[in-house]
């Protein structure tokens, strides 16, 4: 006599979840990446006569940047409360503006990197720029791959108000890179108004 296959439960506790602890140790690796990255830049700093070598960088680009990104968690935070309360078009359409924020997030990136005068060759400064932003800039398309897979999933009715793993582990991993984008915007766009001089 054989037992009938049943499909597994998601487990019920944060505690019973291997995948979110996964995610959780994902996100402390990449965070200590970017406070190496970050650690570096400071580093490397301390010791030029002139830091930025090049003026400051401007914010016409990166502070409108990093308002679209702060929203972009805040349409998350919506999409994915609607999820708990098992309104799925809520969570459709608050990730649906998520990605199309994130999209424009990397536009907007892309644009600012293309006005630039100097290059990641072009001096340590440039080079530490365009590592930890492009690092950043990476996060983020792989962030967006992920709500793209999670949103297709979601229309499909993959998820219900119990069973939703996969969001949780995606909004996570979303708003890390929000708060990542924080420090190396304060780092690398203000502490250089602050201490740069002609």
């Amino acid at each position: 006599m054989t037992a009938s296959a049943r499909p597994m439960a998601e487990p019920t506790s944060l505690v019973q979840m291997p995948g979110w602890w996964g995610m959780i140790c994902l996100v402390a690796t990449e965070a200590s990446l970017f406070a190496y990255l970050l650690f570096s830049y400071f580093y490397v700093g301390a010791q030029a006569a002139q830091w930025p070598p090049t003026t400051p960088p401007e914010l016409r680009l990166a502070l409108p940047n990093t308002i679209i990104l702060l929203v972009s968690s805040a349409t998350l935070l919506w999409a994915e409360a609607g999820m708990k309360k098992g309104q799925r078009s809520r969570y459709v359409l608050g990730t649906a503006i998520t990605i199309v924020l994130g999209i424009i997030f990397l536009c907007i990136q892309l644009a600012e990197y293309h006005g630039k005068n100097f290059g990641p060759t072009s001096h340590a400064y440039g080079s530490l720029f365009f590592t930890i932003t492009g690092f950043h800039f990476a996060h983020v398309a792989v962030g967006l791959l992920m709500l793209a897979e999670v949103e297709i999933r979601a229309m499909l009715g993959h998820f219900s108000a119990a069973k939703h793993l996969a969001v949780r582990n995606t909004s996570l991993y979303w708003h890390f890179v929000d708060v990542v984008w924080l420090c190396v915007f304060f780092s690398l766009y203000l502490t250089p108004h602050f201490w740069w001089h002609p």
